[in-house]
Parts: C-alpha cells; structure tokens; sequence
C-alpha cells in the first residue's frame, strides 16, 4: 500500500476550511464551561446550604457519563421532551462541550482555590477586608497560576472532543475529513491530515500555556 502524499496536499485546503467552525466551537464552549465552571467551584468552596448538593450532582453526572451521550441526549432527546428547546448542531455542541467540560475546570479551580494557604485568607480578613475581597485580591490571584496546567489540560481535551460534533451533523474538520475520504476512498490519509491539523493546534496551544505559566509565575 503506498501512502498518497500528494491527495494530502491537494485535501489540506478543503480540511482547514472548516477549521473556523472547529476553532469557534472550542472557543464558545471552553468560556461556557469555565463560567459554569467557576460558579460550581465557588458554591463547593463555600458549602452553601442547598446548592452544594446540587453541584455535586452535576459534576458527579457530567463526569461520570460519555460525552457522546450528552450530546445525543441534548440533541436529540431535549425536543422531544421540550419541543421549543430544538437547536441546531452547532448550537448542540457548543452546550453539550460547555457543560460536560464544566465539570472538569470546576475541580481543577476548587483544588487550586483551596490549594492557597488559610493563613493569607485570615490575615487578609484582620486587616478589615471581607470575604470577597479576600478572594478576589488574594486567593484567585493565587489559585489562577495553580489552575492554569490543568485549566489548559480541559481546553485541550475540549478542542480534541468537537471531533464528535459531526455526528450531529457539523461540518467541522473531522466531518470534512469524513466526506473526503468517503468520496476518494482514502481513508487512512483523511484521517492522517485531520490529526496533523489537531496536533499542530495543539502544539501551538502547549506553547501558549507554557509563555502563560511563566508570565504568572513571575507575576505571582
């Protein structure tokens, strides 16, 4: 079997095409899930009565079922029960990566929030600052250089899993990939240049974590 560089090539501009739709996914969702994200680590965090059990429960379900599962239930099973809940694909995606990986940053911030020494929460507290300014001025400065790596880590793994959208019918890079292999029968190199365009992005985002860990290490 030889191996067709040159439908590599020739395929490379039909795949990246489609990247803005992979690229925007991944933007949308990750700001949806770290917003969901922070406000679930907040609630553990401070124990608050009622809610608490609540966030435990959406991490526990989030966590502990497949992605692709929530995207189908969210797809397909959502408008049946709730018919004006109907939405398209790429909306389907966005929600269902956003709230699946919340989950995950919501951990990861919890973990580096409590990760900052009680000491400087108190000390923070007798010099008459309340609790919210101590964590926005002293604890989250902290607990962001903490939770970058694995912060970073849930992005990448997000970007990886919008691979899944096109089983909701997104024309993404991994459904262009799918189309184009089924139509010259190329299979192995379709699938060998979408993963290339997966793992140069994520060897261009490995790069920015690394400038970003070393900026707030310096600044903190």
């Amino acid at each position: 079997m030889n191996f067709d560089f040159h439908y590599l090539y020739d395929r490379l501009p039909v795949i990246l095409n489609a990247l803005d739709i992979t690229l925007g996914m991944s933007i949308i969702a990750v700001l949806l899930s770290l917003g969901v994200g922070i406000v679930l680590a907040l609630i553990k965090v401070f124990q608050l009565k009622g809610l608490t059990q609540l966030a435990d429960f959406y991490i526990s379900f989030f966590r502990g079922t497949p992605l692709l599962v929530q995207l189908f239930l969210l797809y397909y099973g959502l408008p049946q029960l709730v018919p004006a809940a109907d939405m398209s694909g790429f909306a389907a995606a966005v929600i269902g990566l956003g709230l699946h990986f919340a989950a995950y940053m919501a951990e990861s911030i919890r973990a580096a929030i409590l990760s900052v020494e009680n000491a400087q929460r108190e000390a923070a507290l007798s010099i008459g600052m309340t609790e919210l300014q101590a964590m926005c001025r002293i604890i989250l400065p902290q607990a962001t250089r903490i939770a970058t790596p694995p912060l970073m880590n849930n992005f990448i793994d997000l970007l990886k899993s919008t691979s899944l959208a096109f089983t909701l019918g997104v024309a993404d890079i991994m459904a262009k990939a799918k189309l184009e292999a089924a139509s010259s029968f190329k299979y192995f190199e379709s699938f060998v240049l979408v993963a290339l365009v997966y793992w140069l992005i994520v060897v261009l985002l490995t790069r920015c974590q690394q400038a970003l860990e070393n900026h707030l290490n310096k600044a903190y």
